[in-house]
């Protein structure tokens, strides 16, 4: 069992810059690859990033790559989502996961965090 708790949402203007974060509980955080996915108001669920259980192998989806990043420390059991250059269409309520399988497909994700809002303004 994973415990998931995302930190670090807020009101930003757009071109600005928020950082997430993801702490697990439990011994096994090393075991999971991690995501992130966003809901906008109306709109399914989307896949934004994954990151590899080593950490090594990044995954973006088109609409960040280039201005979001994601990396994580498995001493402190915390994956971590830099968002840079947000724009309004960025504005949705941010989730990470855990997962045992390298995939950005949500259904895949195993644990899932209750999410933090992020709102861009223009």
């Amino acid at each position: 069992q994973v415990q998931l708790v995302e930190s670090g949402g807020g009101l930003v203007q757009a071109g600005g810059s928020l950082r997430l974060s993801c702490a697990a509980s439990g011994r096994t955080f090393s075991m999971y690859a991690m995501g992130w996915f966003r809901q906008a108001p109306g709109k399914e669920r989307e896949f934004v990033a994954r990151i590899s259980r080593s950490g090594i192998s990044t995954y973006f989806a088109d609409s960040v790559k280039g201005r979001f990043t994601i990396s994580r420390d498995n001493a402190k059991n915390t994956v971590y989502l830099q968002m840079n250059s947000l724009k309004p269409e960025d504005t949705a309520v941010y989730y990470c996961a855990a997962t045992t399988r390298g995939s950005p497909n949500p259904f895949d994700y195993d644990y899932w965090g209750q999410g933090t809002q992020v709102t861009v303004s223009s």
